[in-house]
């Protein structure tokens, strides 16, 4: 006989509170202080703990490739439609276009208000371009950076980890496999379900030593380049921090207006993922992490593979307004004060450079250096000058990226109808709502809870991710759901448990 119960199950694994000391925010933010005053008070001990940060990133490109090989293959199947697909990179790439544009724009008009090189009067006799040489790769045309998009190998792209590369292998994989057609390809399917459980599991234990990652990249971060640089830099850092917070607002706007999502919630619910791109300045270290987090609040397995690989690339608004505000920053340190028609050309350069640098190191220079070529403004060794405060800049830029991919994933969701509003209420009320999100984030036990007494009521289990077949089209992969095609959600209380009363009942296909 069946102990009482509500007459539902929830849709969401709710997550278990514990004290602050032991969540993984309060032992990041300790980390990245202690690396700031190790740093400050021990700048050469600071500058010898770039190894700690270093092995950090590098256990993270450990699994990014397959990562977001299995992550697109399994969702494009789980859309099951080819056009589909080529929707959700066209307006991806339609977004990514525009909102670098306004970000340039942006930028262009802060540096115009602040004028953060007014009064630097720097001799060009003085510089040294040999340093920015030393910090920059080599630059692509346009021809070789979209022909680099293809691999010449596949096994190339993944021992390479060019994420664009394997992306595009992926898509093609995927779609394949939609003509085959998923029952005859649930066996591989399958075996690309078992792997990426794999996968997130090994991501849950490489974020266990997030921490000792943080404090080494904070610690020769200061270290190397000191709090100093602060001073020399002030105006310009000053402007492009300024303007990456009023940035922020507008996608706030853009969030709420084209995704209906509450972006102030969903920092929330990403503090953790937020405070190790700050400590490490890195977004690659915590793509896994916001892949699945974006699925757990409702984005399709398929949109969010997408467009959070390709945005990467593609969408960085936060080095945008760094580029167009250090641009004038350095016109106006030789003492140019650039017209219109200029900043105009600048802007239309910048939009191009901006994305044929993706992914070379010192792509800033490089993108300013092709810029400073063009106009013939200002000396290209000029770009050296920025040497000194780059760094500094990064906390800035990788907050706007990573925010500015979210959003993106959000708001393209949403245009193609892939987008579970249910499911994010749940996952911002700090519910987990499917299998992946469970193992990526510690959870298993309160999932498998969960599931065992959803099947002692006759409930179908949890759906093994966002978007998907049905268990009679492929039952390799779960999904929420009766013959009716009925999903039960439940509203979570304040304290995370589940209300045992009154239930939410959504009828149709749950859209991914």
């Amino acid at each position: 006989m069946k102990p009482p119960t509500p007459d539902t199950a929830t849709l969401s694994v709710p997550v278990r509170k514990q004290p602050f000391y032991k969540s993984l925010f309060f032992h990041l933010a300790i980390a990245v202080v202690a690396g700031i005053s190790v740093g400050h008070f021990f700048p050469d001990l600071g500058a010898n703990l770039k190894p700690l940060g270093d092995g950090f990133i590098r256990l993270i490109k450990m699994i990014i490739a397959p990562l977001i090989f299995f992550v697109i293959v399994t969702g494009i199947a789980a859309v099951g439609d080819v056009k589909s697909v080529g929707r959700v990179g066209v307006k991806a790439l339609t977004y990514f276009t525009g909102a670098t544009l306004v970000a340039l724009v942006f930028g262009l008009i802060v540096a115009n208000l602040v004028q953060p090189g007014r009064g630097m009067d720097i001799d060009p006799a003085s510089l040294d371009a040999a340093a920015l040489e030393e910090a920059t790769g080599e630059a692509q045309g346009a021809a070789e950076f979209i022909l680099g998009v293809i691999p010449a190998s596949v096994g190339g792209a993944f021992a390479d980890n060019n994420l664009l590369q394997v992306l595009f292998f992926a898509v093609f994989f995927g779609a394949a496999v939609i003509v085959i057609g998923p029952k005859r390809c649930a066996p591989i399917l399958s075996l690309f379900e078992m792997v990426l459980e794999v996968i997130f599991k090994i991501m849950s234990w490489i974020m266990r030593v997030a921490p000792i990652g943080a404090f080494g990249a904070m610690g020769f971060i200061i270290g190397q380049y000191g709090i100093e640089t602060l001073g020399t830099f002030g105006m310009l850092i000053l402007a492009c921090y300024a303007a990456g917070i009023v940035f922020i607002g507008l996608l706030f706007i853009v969030a709420w207006a084209f995704a209906g999502v509450n972006l102030w919630k969903f920092i929330r619910y990403i503090k953790d993922e937020m405070l190790i791109a700050l400590g490490t300045a890195s977004t690659e270290a915590v793509m896994p992490r916001i892949m699945t987090k974006l699925t757990n609040a409702g984005c399709s397995r398929a949109t969010t593979g997408l467009v959070i690989p390709t945005g990467y690339s593609f969408n960085l608004d936060g080095a945008a307004i760094y580029l167009s505000i250090s641009l004038l920053f350095l016109a106006q340190a030789f003492g140019h004060d650039l017209t219109i028609g200029q900043q105009l050309a600048a802007l239309g350069i910048l939009l191009l450079t901006s994305k044929g640098m993706a992914g070379v190191p010192g792509s800033s220079f490089l993108a300013l250096s092709a810029t400073a070529a063009a106009l013939g403004i200002f000396p290209v060794a000029g770009v050296a000058l920025l040497l000194g405060a780059d760094r500094i800049m990064d906390s800035m830029r990788v907050t706007v990226n990573l925010l500015g991919n979210c959003v993106a994933t959000f708001v393209v969701a949403r245009w193609e109808g892939q987008f579970d509003r249910k499911a994010m209420q749940v996952a911002f009320a700090g519910g987990i709502t499917n299998e992946d999100s469970a193992i990526m984030l510690g959870e298993e036990e309160a999932y498998e809870e969960t599931n065992a007494n959803r099947a002692a009521y006759g409930k179908q289990p949890l759906p093994k991710f966002a978007g998907g077949p049905g268990d009679a089209e492929f039952p390799g992969i779960r999904m929420v759901g009766d013959s009716t095609g009925e999903i039960t959600v439940e509203e979570l209380d304040t304290d995370d448990t589940v209300k045992g009363r009154e239930s939410e009942r959504t009828t149709g296909q749950r859209e991914a």
